[in-house]
């Protein structure tokens, strides 16, 4: 089965706690604080592997997971990082933050990986905070919790030429004949339900990558009948191949200019890939059906080609003017990538940084607090430790919270909220 979509989600480990431990040895005559640090958790990595074709894998499996970092221990002993969960997908696989629909990541090469999930930080144990004037400091950091969330998995099939036209068009038939590939071919419409690939070798040097791409209709654009499932898959493909049947030549025009303008409706990308057109089957064509196609086309100044796939007509002049046009296109894209990374310039400027920005609002009578930065001092805080409390509360006066507040108007007594943490204003 040949599955080419999926939702899943995400939950990268949480980072361990930071320890509290004073050193008490027999024959040393000063301890002092030794709490080790807690270990990162485990990060979420997607690797694009040739050996992996589909996303089936994720049909029956939605929630994916990787282990926490271990709490820190006395005697400076620092916890063990927790270990990363790698997921294997295609190569060609888009990763979207199924939230925003922004696009995390294309892999789009084989053994290129990505870290789409970071696991928490550690927690700092309490050896981290000794000093000159705090020689036992009796509190540490807790660990930050992970990234969670959706993701959508999207794959989009890599080709020199993607094949397309309306169902029944021939499209089975051509790349089992120029391929190894081998499709399910009848003659009754939508027999391609999935995109199949297929490797045709022109010679020992040559060789071009095809990919037959299920029948579309008119309205596919607005994901009508297969619609947008695998239209998807062309935006891949350096050149596409348009087969119009020479079953109905008084309509060849007609459907061509159909799936062309569900093209252009589509993406205007795909209104400028290079396009050959290809009116199939012309061995059920007469001489004068084949003078009146070739009219209809030069009317519109379009290029085309016969073809019959059960008798190999016109193939090898075909596969030639493929490999032409793929040619020229990778040369394009090389150009133009050359180009790019010629022209590019460093931008220096000076941004702000962001952890130190918080924001603040009051609604029914409570000042709510927040901010990234916030959020941090926050989550690694042990509420239940009065002395963690106090470090709490010098990091937000560090920052400017409390002044801010009372620039806000905040008076005694006032309810805060501070990244979910609910506290009363004192003075």
């Amino acid at each position: 089965m040949f599955l080419d979509y999926s939702k899943i989600y995400l939950q990268a480990g949480k980072g361990g706690n930071g320890c509290i431990s004073i050193l008490r040895e027999k024959y040393v005559e000063k301890g002092g604080p030794n709490g080790g640090d807690g270990g990162n958790g485990g990060s979420i990595v997607f690797y694009a592997t040739s050996k992996v074709s589909t996303l089936i894998k994720f049909r029956g499996r939605k929630h994916f997971k990787s282990s926490p970092g271990v709490n820190g221990r006395g005697s400076s002993q620092h916890g063990k990082r927790g270990i990363d969960l790698r997921i294997d997908v295609p190569v060609g696989t888009v990763i979207k933050n199924a939230e925003t629909g922004k696009i995390i990541v294309d892999l789009d090469q084989d053994g290129k990986e990505f870290i789409v999930a970071h696991g928490g930080k550690g927690g700092r144990g309490n050896a981290r905070f000794a000093k000159y004037n705090e020689s036992v400091p009796l509190y540490a950091e807790k660990g930050t919790a992970g990234d969670t969330f959706w993701v959508e998995l999207e794959l989009k099939l890599l080709s020199d030429a993607a094949i397309i036209g309306y169902p029944n068009a021939g499209k089975s038939t051509l790349i089992s004949v120029v391929s190894n590939a081998k499709p399910k071919i009848a003659d009754y419409p939508f027999t391609t339900i999935s995109p199949n690939l297929g490797v045709c070798s022109l010679d020992l040097r040559r060789s071009i990558v095809f990919s037959d791409i299920p029948g579309l209709i008119e309205g596919a654009s607005e994901n009508c009948g297969l619609g947008h499932r695998f239209l998807r898959h062309i935006e891949r493909s350096k050149v596409l191949l348009h087969l119009v049947s020479g079953e109905e030549p008084e309509k060849i025009i007609e459907n061509y200019k159909i799936i062309r303008n569900e093209l252009v409706k589509y993406s205007t990308l795909l209104a400028d890939r290079t396009e050959i057109i290809v009116v199939s089957k012309a061995d059920i064509l007469n001489d004068k059906q084949k003078d009146d196609i070739t009219k209809m086309f030069e009317k519109e100044k379009l290029e085309f080609f016969f073809i019959s796939a059960a008798t190999n007509y016109g193939i090898k002049e075909l596969l030639e003017k493929v490999w032409e046009e793929v040619e020229k296109e990778k040369t394009r894209l090389q150009i133009q990538k050359e180009k790019i990374e010629r022209e590019y310039i460093p931008e220096f400027t000076i941004k702000l940084n962001e952890d130190k920005i918080f924001n603040i609002k009051k609604e029914n009578g409570i000042y709510y607090v927040t901010g990234k930065k916030i959020s941090d001092i926050i989550e690694k805080t042990s509420m239940g430790n009065e002395r963690a409390l106090e470090k709490m509360q010098d990091k937000l006066e560090n920052i400017g919270v409390f002044k801010a507040l009372k620039e806000y108007g905040v008076k005694e007594g006032d309810e805060i909220d501070i990244s979910g943490i609910r506290f009363e204003y004192s003075e």
